[in-house]
């Protein structure tokens, strides 16, 4: 591959794009020596606008054209803020505590601690790093893989950059060890909103460049577990040999290979049907539920707001049901995979996280079929969020999320992977419809709410008015024991059917958690639906009211739901000026 000069010209970034082929909205283009590709500004502003006369690479990368306006593509300059999270003090780090027993852990998930921080920036891209599918690598990269890892397990317990250490990241800034800086006791805490994608992208950013270091390659790549594809959608095969040093003993014995993920969590034993549940979540999590950018990237989260504000589409969705699904069962807490304070003890969570990047770099630049105005939040109180990590030489490093939002500037793309889901919309079930809506004896959402959620339950809601105007179902102050997995789905006019197969017009979206330490048991959210292609579907646009059905899929008790309305969604304007910079 040549070589990339830093904000210049000519060479793709990278010879793989996401795609494998052309798609129904890409054309074949190619790179020309007569473009000048805008990369970066003078001032190293990741979130500049590109100079006049300039082309954004990404159309000329992939082809885009007028399929997503330049507003889609790049962040406008964002003025100071006074709000946005601060990275924790680390000498301030708490200890966390076993979510089920309430005992001390056996180790402190706090780092060690130094006064010497550096504001970092991603340094020039001369040669892209090319994420590979974890199920399509060859044995030259598992052999180069797992010696990274044993390295990384080598080095003294101390070293930031050891394996432990590591994956106590996850535990500090997820499972309560770390209180807001300046906010008291307030936790933070990274998941359940707009900071979810960002943190994990930086995590993952240093976890690679520290593999790379320690085996003298740069070149070094993450593999991503692709669960979005049929050919994925079991364990990758390299993580299950016990001599490796990416194995991990503490996985859900049932769901090893051939066992194929359940994305819905539904208990559904059809391997065929459940390959058709995990396309329709996919369809619903990153183009059909999503009527602005917070509803897939997180409601904001801001210096002093209490955690969990709400989580995006892909987080509540496929993050958590691949999270849950390999945590084993024997153990008091879902280690490893299957709750936060664990999660990176296991090797797989790094390849499962970078799936879900790999979502959110879909969700960015290669989705205009999703319909959202605008792609990118430029609010200065998320653009100006810090976290600190520790990078591939051991040096303490502030990073922003402004200097994350792009991964080529970061130095890294993906595969080429079919995506089967981008069209998997479920079929219209209009005469179905009628029929339910005309027959449900269901009581008005009015007389159930406040709801504890601890079995199926249907009631109507009624609608803002008839017609097809775009509308969401908001489901509010949705209180859930945060230590539990919690998991429910939401279907609308769904009677009788099956609750386990998801491949119909009736689904409309799910909630769910990962098990965590917060610093109260309860945690509060708020989810939106979009119904604008249901109604579409169902041919039930012109009634006064919706049926809907709440399937949980956990055990007992935990979820309190506050309210539940629908409200017309806003105009497309009126979105794209929420995404805006606040004066």
């Amino acid at each position: 591959m040549a070589s990339l000069l830093p904000c210049t010209t000519t060479p793709c970034p990278s010879s793989r794009p996401l795609f494998p082929k052309p798609s129904h909205f890409i054309t074949n283009a190619k790179c020309t020596p007569r473009l000048h590709i805008s990369c970066q500004s003078q001032n190293n502003d990741s979130n500049s606008q590109n100079v006049e006369g300039k082309v954004d690479r990404r159309n000329v990368l992939f082809g885009l054209g007028a399929g997503l306006s330049a507003a889609n593509l790049v962040s406008t300059q964002a003025p100071a803020s006074a709000n946005p999270i601060q990275p924790p003090v680390l000498d301030k780090c708490g200890v966390a505590t076993n979510l089920n027993t309430g005992e001390q852990l056996d180790i402190n998930c706090c780092p060690p601690v130094t006064e010497r921080i550096i504001d970092y920036r991603p340094p020039p891209v001369f040669q892209m790093k090319i994420r590979p599918s974890a199920h399509r690598v060859s044995p030259e990269y598992i052999f180069k893989y797992n010696m990274a890892i044993d390295r990384m397990r080598r080095l003294p317990k101390d070293d930031p950059r050891s394996f432990m250490q590591q994956a106590n990241i996850h535990c500090a800034y997820c499972n309560g060890a770390y209180d807001q800086a300046g906010q008291g006791t307030l936790d933070l805490q990274v998941h359940n909103s707009w900071l979810f994608f960002p943190f994990h992208r930086w995590y993952l950013y240093f976890y690679e460049r520290i593999l790379g270091k320690l085996i003298g390659d740069p070149t070094f790549a993450l593999p991503f577990w692709n669960w979005d594809n049929p050919k994925g959608m079991t364990i990758p095969p390299m993580f299950v040999d016990p001599k490796a040093a990416i194995y991990d003993s503490k996985r859900n014995q049932a769901n090893l290979p051939p066992a194929v993920i359940d994305l819905g969590m539904t208990g559904n034993t059809d391997p065929l049907q459940v390959v058709s549940n995990n396309l329709t979540i996919m369809y619903s999590e990153m183009i059909r539920s999503n009527a602005d950018v917070f509803d897939f990237m997180g409601q904001p989260y801001r210096e002093g707001t209490a955690v969990n504000p709400g989580p995006g589409s892909s987080e509540r969705g496929s993050h958590t049901a691949v999270h849950v699904w390999v945590g084993d069962p024997r153990e008091k807490s879902g280690e490893n995979l299957g709750n936060f304070y664990s999660a990176g003890r296991d090797p797989l969570f790094y390849c499962h996280h970078g799936n879900v990047d790999r979502m959110w770099t879909l969700w960015q630049y290669y989705l205009p079929s999703n319909k959202v105005p605008e792609k990118r939040i430029t609010d200065p109180d998320f653009l100006n969020a810090a976290f600190v990590f520790y990078d591939e030489n051991a040096q303490l490093v502030r990073v922003t999320v402004k200097d994350c939002l792009d991964n080529l500037r970061m130095g890294y793309d993906y595969e080429r992977i079919d995506l089967p889901w981008l069209d998997y919309r479920p079929p219209p079930q209009t005469a179905k419809a009628r029929i339910i809506r005309t027959a449900s004896t269901a009581p008005l959402a009015s007389t159930l709410f406040p709801l504890k959620l601890e079995g199926v339950v249907r009631f109507q809601v009624p609608k803002t008015k008839k017609g097809k105007a775009d509308e969401l179902l908001v489901l509010e102050n949705i209180t859930v024991d945060a230590t539990k997995f919690l998991k429910f789905d939401v279907f609308v006019n769904d009677e009788d059917d099956n609750a386990s197969e998801l491949d119909k017009a009736a689904y409309a979206g799910t909630y769910a958690q990962v098990p965590h330490k917060a610093e109260k048991k309860t945690g509060t959210s708020t989810i939106r639906l979009k119904l604008t292609d249901l109604y579409d579907d169902m041919d039930i646009a012109d009634d006064d009211t919706i049926v809907v059905t709440l399937v949980p899929r956990h055990q007992g008790p935990g979820v309190t739901i506050g309210g539940i309305k629908i409200i017309e969604a806003p105009p497309k304007a009126d979105a794209a000026a929420a995404a805006a910079p606040s004066s």
